[in-house]
């Protein structure tokens, strides 16, 4: 740390030896180096068992930072007041509820640790509070069922949370009943199935339903439900399931690499740790000598996120520019955003804020704390930190001085290293003797830091007043220090003693006024030149005014602010008006502002400021306008923040929909810090079923949310609710905004599609139409159709598939094999799937066309026309027939083409009385589609081989319709 080289002293030498530089040794050796928190323990979820006999939770929190580092909570985003009597306290970071209860505790919980090198925020982790009821204590109806037939048995298990285990114990604890190919238990609602009773079924049953609450685990069952055989005919079970034989259980996965592999035979498919690879359809196959059943299911996996990417602690040059980075997977995608010292973190001045980036660009020391990364999705939130340190340092040589004695040989190059310590990075002077040495443009340049700048003062007439002004530079420079007052240098020796300093070349320049000399609002300026030097004094013609001196502000509202200010140099043209610019946390640039009274005369010195942002960073400046222009700004004033209110804005972009079954999700758009007016701020969400009357409310801390899920059994497939939001602050809360409707999650369609039609056009190609699903038959937004083939003898699921969008009824269908049956079947889809088949239908493809080429193709020219013939295609057996004949004629490649048709194979076409060539591609057409197409270069004289201007290559090889017996020619030009 700074200071302990010094302090180490001699032993520095050894140090040198060991470590790179003894800044690190010190540090090794217990320096004191100071830095940001870093988290070794973060509260996590907890679920506390109602009427628990312990009287306390404990919510762990624990920071390792130098200096130590201290503690807050937040619960649902606002910071808990962490009173003597009150029931939550510290002890060292960890948070301590005392007798907590469910009405006043649950929530979320979130650690702020801090220090002087900044501010962290754990991770969020729920308190929530665990029961279950007994059951019902009503007794149970008997069921009767004749043996061989199937039977169900309803839990109907009582509230409690989180969820429940389940097992079934028949006639008496602990005598529980196994799962098997015959009995099944459902996990989800607790009910008991039995394919096929036997004899031994026969007794009294009961529900077993066990909670699992951390460090607790409670059951309950059911009163007895008797199981009798009736006495004849049908069960009176209100279920029928399956009779003798009890099926065979497979399953199997339907799309990836192992498709065809059964993967179970037990009626509950569990997969261990599940992966992106499980993703996919699944089907269950039920088989016995009666016949054979199948059902599909589709497993969506999706993860919580998980860095890839995260930043790390980073010591950055003062003016540098810096880039930092965090990527997460997940699924949904992880949004990311950051936080500063623990605060939101957006664009702003030279900050630029995109996604999983953040940017610096010309660090200041201000940029210097603690940052975290943060990327979340509706199934977690994760956390990164880091610290940046930006240093500003001046040259120092005392970690790595050049050495006093470099041996050489004559007439052989040396090179003397020269690294200072600095930050930014030192301009380097090199002297030899008293001689400076300059670069090859002769230039040298002097970097100078100013270590006490004069300050501004206010003074009564008589009194004397002394400036400072101190700068630290190059001891091997000669420095000089000048002194101007309203940009003319002050001449000490003319000035008759009114002004007098210490030394015009030591360490610090003083001026001085003695008693008597008036000065009023002037602007002195301290000046370093690198030699002894004086300046001149130069007249200065009239311009626009000087800037203002001395902005203060004062008596800050949530809206307004009294700013205050001293008069400028008028340049010898008088004030006329002032200007109050301003700019916030959120934007560099400066923009004008409204002020009481509008227009400030140029006798003012006071102005309120209005129509400002409640709790929001500002800067002011002034301007002073004469007749000649707008003068220079003020320098900035402090930085002051408005007082906090209650939001005046409702959030945008009210929607939702989608999600699981039994799911409402509403989201809307963050709320920018502009309008959010106060800390502690979030949302609160209000929705109904429509038609109903009575709001359930919903809180939603935190700005950066952008959604809520509400989940509840109850909510049936589409349900419209009436949805409305407003934002609040620990100030109050905003207006509503407008109600919107959203719909709870869909159902896939529960009606298929009928009387499909398939019709095959080509050998490859088909058509396929269907009557509409009807809207009412949805329980969801139809976004399509799923046209669903396969070939004849082989397995549905297997089937290509084709879809199409919105209410469209028919598709064409192409890439189909020639003279092969297939099935066809048609299924709606919407976001939550695809609904039931529509009954199949069957549809055989016509044979190919004929693939030979027509031949021996000929022609002749008369007057305007050319005749062109070609022996006729006679189909073979597995060809489709030839119903004619198209032909594709143009003059040269770059022309369109034209299409004539055929019946015979002969056609005449018009040519232009300038014909010299064409091309011509013949093909055979059908039922079965187009065939292989003949090329021919048709020439004017055709006896001969004419040259022609410019070669012209054909699109497919020429083939000879005639075999070519003799020598080949050579003719100029082909």
């Amino acid at each position: 740390g700074p200071g302990c080289a010094d302090r180490w002293g001699a032993v520095l030498t050894l140090a040198e030896q060991i470590f790179p530089s003894p800044a690190v040794w010190c540090q090794a050796q217990g320096g004191m180096r100071s830095y940001g928190p870093v988290f070794e323990e973060q509260p996590s979820h907890t679920l506390f068992p109602e009427g628990s006999a312990e009287e306390k939770v404990t919510l762990a929190c624990r920071a390792r930072a130098n200096p130590p580092a201290t503690y807050r909570w937040k619960m649902n985003g606002t910071e808990l007041k962490l009173e003597p009597d009150s029931r939550y306290r510290l002890v060292a970071g960890d948070l301590v509820i005392s007798n907590p209860v469910k009405a006043k505790d649950s929530g979320s919980y979130q650690c702020v640790a801090s220090n002087s090198r900044g501010t962290v925020v754990s991770r969020e982790a729920s308190l929530r509070f665990g029961f279950l009821q007994e059951f019902s204590a009503e007794e149970r109806d008997p069921v009767k069922i004749t043996e061989g037939w199937g039977v169900m048995f309803t839990c109907s298990p009582p509230p409690h949370y989180p969820g429940l285990s389940y097992r079934w114990l028949l006639n008496e604890f602990p005598n529980f009943i196994p799962a098997d190919g015959r009995r099944f238990i459902s996990q989800t609602t607790g009910n008991l199935y039995i394919a096929k009773t036997e004899a031994s079924d026969l007794g009294n049953y009961s529900c077993f339903a066990t909670s699992h609450m951390d460090f607790i685990t409670k059951s309950v069952f059911s009163k007895f439900s008797r199981l009798s055989l009736a006495a004849e005919g049908r069960p009176d079970s209100p279920t029928r399931i399956l009779r003798s034989p009890v099926p065979r259980i497979k399953w199997r996965k339907l799309d990836g690499p192992q498709s065809s592999k059964w993967i179970g035979s037990e009626p509950l498919l569990q997969i261990q740790h599940a992966g992106f690879e499980d993703e996919g359809t699944y089907e269950c196959e039920a088989e016995n000598a009666k016949g054979r059943d199948t059902h599909q299911g589709r497993i969506i996996i999706h993860a919580q996120p998980d860095w890839l990417d995260v930043i790390s602690d980073t010591e950055a040059d003062i003016g540098s520019d810096l880039r930092w980075s965090c990527v997460a997977s997940g699924k949904p995608r992880p949004t990311v955003r950051w936080l500063r010292d623990g605060q939101p973190l957006t664009s702003q001045n030279r900050i630029e804020v995109s996604g999983g980036e953040l940017r610096f660009s010309k660090l200041v020391l201000e940029d210097s704390g603690m940052y975290q990364c943060v990327a979340e999705n509706k199934h977690g939130t994760v956390y990164a930190s880091a610290e940046l340190t930006v240093q500003a340092l001046a040259p120092d040589f005392r970690l790595n001085p050049v050495k006093r004695l470099i041996p050489a040989a004559r007439s052989g190059k040396v090179i003397i290293p020269c690294q200072p310590r600095a930050a930014p990075k030192a301009t380097v002077l090199w002297t030899k003797g008293t001689e400076l040495l300059v670069n090859s443009k002769n230039v040298a340049t002097i970097i100078l830091f100013i270590t006490l700048a004069p300050s501004s003062a206010d003074i009564n007439v008589g009194e004397n007043l002394t400036l400072q002004c101190h700068a630290s530079h190059d001891p091997t420079m000669d420095l000089t220090f000048t002194w101007a007052l309203d940009d003319f240098p002050i001449d000490f020796d003319k000035s008759e003693g009114h002004y007098r300093r210490a030394s015009a070349v030591s360490p610090e320049g003083i001026p001085d006024h003695p008693k008597g000399w008036k000065i009023n609002s002037r602007l002195v300026v301290c000046m370093f030149v690198p030699t002894k030097a004086a300046l001149d004094t130069f007249p200065i013609p009239p311009g626009p005014p000087g800037p203002p001196g001395g902005v203060v502000v004062r008596d800050i509202g949530d809206t307004s602010v009294q700013l205050s200010w001293s008069r400028g140099f008028d340049n010898h043209s008088p004030i006329a008006r002032y200007l109050i610019e301003a700019r916030t946390l959120l934007s560099s640039q400066w923009k004008q502002m409204r002020t009481n009274p509008v227009n400030i005369e140029g006798n003012a010195e006071t102005a309120q400021v209005v129509n400002l942002i409640p709790w929001m960073d500002y800067e002011f400046r002034v301007l002073a306008s004469n007749i000649l222009g707008i003068g220079e700004p003020s320098l900035p004033s402090s930085k002051i923040r408005t007082k906090e209110a209650a939001p005046t804005v409702a959030p945008s972009g009210l929607g939702g929909g989608g999600g699981a079954p039994n799911e409402l999700i509403i989201t809307w758009t963050p709320t920018l810090r502009d309008y959010q007016n106060g800390d502690g701020f979030g949302y609160i969400v209000s929705f109904r079923r429509k038609g109903s009357q009575a709001w359930l409310r919903a809180r939603v801390p935190h700005a950066e949310s952008l959604h809520f899920v509400y989940r509840n059994e109850s909510i049936a497939p589409y349900t419209p609710f009436e949805v409305k939001i407003k934002a609040y602050n620990r100030k109050g809360e905003g207006p509503e905004s407008l109600t919107a409707i959203v719909y709870s999650a869909e159902e896939e369609p529960k009606a298929a599609p009928y009387r499909v039609i398939a019709k095959s056009v080509l050998s490859s190609e088909m058509d396929v139409s269907w009557e509409p699903v009807e809207q009412g038959e949805m329980t969801g937004v139809l976004l399509g159709y799923e046209i669903r083939y396969w070939k004849d003898g082989d397995k549905e699921e297997a089937a290509d598939r084709v879809r199409t969008a919105g209410l469209v009824t028919s598709a064409h269908v192409t890439g189909l094999n020639p003279n092969t049956d297939y099935h066809v079947s048609v299924r709606a889809y919407n976001r939550a799937g695809t609904g039931p088949p529509s009954p199949a239908t069957n549809v055989t493809t016509t044979r190919p066309p004929p693939k030979r080429p027509p031949g021996n193709i000929s022609w002749t020219f008369s007057g305007s026309t050319v005749s062109i013939k070609w022996d006729p295609v006679v189909a073979k057996a597995d060809e489709s027939a030839v119903t004619g004949y198209k032909m594709l004629y143009r003059q040269d490649s770059h022309s369109a083409p034209t299409l004539y048709l055929a019946s015979k194979s002969q056609i005449d076409i018009p040519i232009p009385e300038d014909f010299t060539h064409a091309f011509v591609q013949i093909r055979v057409t059908g039922p079965g589609g187009d065939g292989t197409p003949a090329e021919v270069h048709i020439l004017r004289n055709s006896g001969t081989c004419a040259p022609l201007a410019t070669p012209t290559p054909l699109t497919t090889p020429l083939q000879l319709t005639t075999p070519f017996n003799g020598p080949l020619q050579s003719h100029p030009g082909h």
